[in-house]
């Protein structure tokens, strides 16, 4: 009965043809490909791998028999004609990267540009994020406080590193970083140099594999953590900088914005409230949702 249901979901879907299908494939459990995902890539007659060698043992598992380019960041440009000649021939291809969602800190965009701008459809397939599945575990975020920033991976060297997290110190939203574990020690270091010892940050390691690990301590706890076993070094990891506590209410607090902001108060909530005053352009949203927020805290 299941095994009906499928078939008959599957064979409703649209297929576009020819296109490119920018596809996300799993992060690390592979049983987290998605039906459609699998369908995409059944169908496509060409997949565009990042590295055509870790995608093997993902096509395989699923029994799929495509042919497989490799398209990366150092034939990024060459790989985007290769894949507009296979859609003048009438051919579908689908982009993966290693890993996770393709030209999101990842090689694709230039191609996704190219094929968009030879006139072909682009299809985004959804699917597994490592960005998105730490922040659903870390608390960082919530529905009246939703932001948060994708910076990338950390800046390599020391001094631009330490310039490049200043630029949070003060951030209302959260921040998501990705480090490798030959610098995830140095960069909580420099956590605790640029924010301070008490900051909070969350730290995801091996998302959705076996040992995967999630730790949201201050940034000195999780210096300690990262010193007290070498295991805890090692594996991709993704970092999100919580937002900075809140602080003093903005100078530009009148006693006029607080009268509004408490009558407000009375039939909107602490987000709405900063929505409407970041609408009418009396306050940036972030001030007026810390002045709405230590207003309702206080009453």
């Amino acid at each position: 009965m299941i095994w009906d249901k499928i078939a008959t979901q599957l064979m409703g879907q649209e297929w576009v043809h020819p296109a490119l299908y920018v596809v996300a494939t799993p992060i690390g459990n592979l049983a987290d490909l998605s039906l459609r995902t699998w369908h995409v890539l059944s169908r496509c007659e060409v997949i565009a791998a990042e590295d055509t060698r870790d995608s093997q043992a993902l096509l395989k598992q699923w029994d799929i028999e495509s042919t497989v380019i490799a398209v990366h960041r150092h034939n990024e440009a060459k790989g985007a004609e290769q894949i507009i000649a296979y859609l003048e021939a009438n051919q579908s291809v689908a982009l993966i990267t290693d890993a996770g969602s393709p030209a999101i800190s990842d090689p694709g965009a230039r191609v996704v540009a190219a094929v968009a701008q030879a006139g072909y459809r682009v299809v985004p397939i959804p699917g597994p994020s490592a960005v998105i599945t730490a922040l659903m575990a870390s608390g960082a975020t919530s529905d009246a406080s939703p932001e948060f920033l994708f910076a990338g991976f950390v800046p390599n060297k020391s001094a631009q590193r330490l310039k490049w997290l200043s630029q949070w110190l003060h951030a209302s939203h959260a921040v998501v970083m990705f480090e490798s574990p030959h610098r995830i020690k140095t960069t909580v270091q420099a956590f605790t140099t640029v924010f301070g010892a008490a900051r909070q940050v969350t730290l995801a390691k091996e998302l959705t594999k076996r040992f995967e690990t999630i730790k949201t301590l201050t940034s000195a706890d999780l210096l300690t953590w990262l010193e007290q076993d070498a295991h805890n070094q090692r594996g991709e990891f993704v970092l999100i900088l919580h937002p900075a506590p809140l602080e003093a209410l903005p100078q530009h607090a009148s006693e006029q914005n607080i009268a509004l902001v408490d009558a407000l108060l009375e039939v909107l909530s602490v987000k709405d409230v900063a929505t409407v005053l970041n609408k009418a352009q009396i306050m940036r949203r972030r001030d007026a949702y810390k002045l709405a927020l230590s207003r309702s805290s206080s009453t």
